[in-house]
């Protein structure tokens, strides 16, 4: 199985992100470390155009063999696209993957164990697709949206006014983790594909770090002990 770390350098809320201190180590080497702990990976690649983010990840202990095209490094380009030619980089070096494990570097507090029982639930499953999910802080349910007047009304009216615990429990994607099938994502070029297998894991190791105050956030939760 590969494990692939997409890190482009060209981040935009939160500039250098992927090499920016969480709790005094470049936050990509949260993810190298917890794929490495897992030791269920053949490799361990990093997907990156910047040199200091493919320095930093070998120091970490990945691979960066390859440098990612300019045009996989901004918008519109996605986690897809990137991972499809990380695998036709890896074939046309004589290396072919039946199954591989997306981690996306902004999720740093997933764990070695998170990742290993991803893998066995994917392995006990039929389906080609597995995501990683942690449940909303907030229940969605609850939300109302504002017309041009001023005047609320809610999203879902059928649960509006309703105690939380009356709804529906609600999970929102991670991105932690992302296991996938190689054919089957080859010819789905996506990684959301109906159906997908849900692998829930815990609030605290959801949190995903996409601004300057999610890593604020971040470093107050390593501070109490809350990751």
């Amino acid at each position: 199985m590969l494990a692939l770390i997409p890190a482009k350098g060209a981040s935009t809320r939160l500039k250098r992100k992927n090499v920016a201190k969480l709790g005094g180590r470049p936050l990509i080497a949260w993810t190298i470390d917890a794929a490495k702990q897992a030791d269920v990976f053949d490799r361990i690649v990093v997907s990156t155009e910047d040199a200091e983010i493919a320095a930093t990840a070998r120091e970490a202990g990945a691979e960066a063999p390859f440098v990612r095209p300019s045009d996989l490094a901004t918008d519109p380009a996605g986690v897809v696209q990137v991972a499809l030619h990380a695998l036709d980089e890896l074939e046309k070096a004589g290396e072919n993957f039946d199954e591989i494990c997306i981690l996306l570097p902004t999720c740093p507090f997933r764990s070695a164990q998170d990742i290993i029982d991803a893998v066995a639930l994917f392995r006990s499953r039929s389906e080609n697709n597995l995501m990683s999910v942690g449940p909303f802080e907030h229940t969605p349910f609850g939300a109302v949206g504002i017309d041009d007047d001023g005047i609320a009304a809610p999203f879902f009216p059928e649960f509006f006014g309703r105690k939380s615990q009356e709804m529906p429990r609600a999970f929102r994607p991670n991105g932690a983790i992302h296991v996938l099938n190689v054919a089957w994502f080859r010819e789905k070029r996506s990684y959301i594909e109906h159906p997908v297998i849900a692998f829930q894991m815990p609030r605290d190791r959801s949190h995903d770090i996409d601004t300057r105050e999610d890593l604020a956030v971040a470093e107050a939760m390593l501070a109490s002990g809350k990751a």
